[in-house]
């Protein structure tokens, strides 16, 4: 009577072993197909993120060089503290690290160049903010 009940377990042994190889085949399968899929979805997020910073870099950049040029041919266009607050700006987006977009710096640069551009334009009384990079932002957060 022994006998049997091995017998029985011999006979479902084969389907669970079969199951398990299933399970394990998909699995490999699913991971490469993710891994895959999920480097071409990161080179894609890297390049939109990086272009957005770029255009708000850009941004910023276009700005200083007009009030650069108003600075040249009037010397007296702006306040000392607003020029030295320009000068500060100048050197914080000159200072992002583009070539490093691992540096864990580069949220903190981008905060202050954001801080320094909002003094500035309050100083001057003008209304001017890049308005890519709010948009953006929230579609990227939908986006994942």
């Amino acid at each position: 009577m022994d006998h049997q009940p091995q017998s029985d377990a011999d006979f479902l042994e084969p389907s669970v072993l079969l199951d398990e190889t299933h399970y394990q085949e998909g699995f490999k399968n699913g991971y490469h197909d993710g891994l895959s899929s999920g480097k071409e979805e990161a080179r894609q997020v890297g390049l939109k993120m990086g272009f957005q910073v770029g255009e708000e870099l850009g941004f910023y950049q276009g700005c200083l060089d007009v009030w650069m040029s108003a600075t040249r041919i009037d010397q007296n266009a702006f306040s000392t503290r607003v020029r030295k607050n320009i000068e500060q700006l100048a050197e914080l987006v000159s200072s992002y690290p583009l070539s490093d977009p691992e540096n864990e710096q580069v949220q903190d640069v981008m905060e202050k160049i954001r801080l320094k551009f909002r003094v500035i334009t309050a100083s001057l009384g003008a209304r001017l903010e890049y308005e890519g990079r709010p948009a953006s932002s929230k579609q990227d957060v939908e986006d994942l």
